[in-house]
């Protein structure tokens, strides 16, 4: 499964307008497997949230080959709706319930019955650890539990590929450690390929299989990043010498541009 392609970039470019004199991003290559789960990290501003707008269908690059699901997709209409896409925001009716809210992207396409769909969406509350919610109104839960609601929505749209656009980067210190503890716990359960956006390094080391070091611009490049930490993971491996070190060689390859 790991080795089947989920996401093939080649020499992407996009640039806001078509007089812009600057790019976003040019030249960028990246690949996903099925399977995984990739981070993307990289400054304010070099492109990683107009990425992912691009992989989800809501803009056209300026030029380049992009692959999904491993076909590949000439027009940004192609892949409207087969992508879920998360941003930092939970985005979440405030009038509507916690069920309700989850029923969402079954109202968008209606592939089963509705009583199906509410089945499934109590099983994930559950396997959430968000049973006994779904009658709750989004101003009712903690910031951790609107985050699991969005996140449940965005999986219960029934797509393979997941794009998280730091989902938990409003989020405090603590609470955002008791969502890593949750997703890892919850992880191979999944069965979701993933890519994931976060400006935080532990987190990116934590979570993910490989990760790449963005830069944008004219000449921006993407650089893969290797942890080799084994599955299944513990929360607690951030407290071990061989995480602290992957961490400081992170930040390095990040912020000095040192290159391996």
């Amino acid at each position: 499964m790991l080795h089947q392609p989920m996401i093939n970039i080649a020499n992407l470019s996009y640039s806001f307008g078509s007089t812009s004199s600057t790019p976003v991003f040019s030249g960028l290559t990246l690949n996903v497997r099925r399977g995984e789960f990739v981070s993307v990290v990289g400054s304010s501003g070099c492109g990683k949230s107009t990425l992912f707008k691009i992989i989800a269908g809501l803009l056209e690059p300026g030029s380049g080959e992009l692959e999904v699901h491993g076909a590949p997709s000439v027009r940004a209409a192609q892949r409207l709706g087969t992508v879920g896409y998360m941003p930092q925001q939970d985005l979440l009716l405030p009038w509507r319930t916690v069920l309700d809210n989850c029923l969402l992207p079954w109202e968008l396409k209606r592939g089963c019955s509705k009583e199906e769909a509410v089945t499934r969406i109590r099983s994930l509350l559950q396997q959430f650890g968000l049973g006994g919610t779904e009658a709750a109104y989004p101003h009712e839960l903690s910031g951790g539990m609107r985050q699991r609601v969005a996140l449940l929505r965005t999986i219960a749209a029934g797509n393979e590929l997941l794009l998280l656009d730091e989902p938990f980067g409003a989020l405090d210190a603590i609470t955002k450690r008791e969502l890593h503890r949750w997703l890892l716990e919850l992880w191979s359960a999944l069965d979701k390929t993933v890519l994931f956006i976060t400006h935080d390094l532990e987190e990116a080391l934590l979570l993910s299989d490989r990760i790449y070091l963005m830069t944008g611009g004219e000449g921006g490049s993407m650089q893969e990043f290797i942890s080799g930490l084994p599955r299944p993971r513990h929360h607690s491996l951030n407290y071990e010498p061989q995480f602290a070190a992957l961490r400081k060689e992170l930040e390095l390859r990040l912020y000095d541009n040192r290159c391996p």
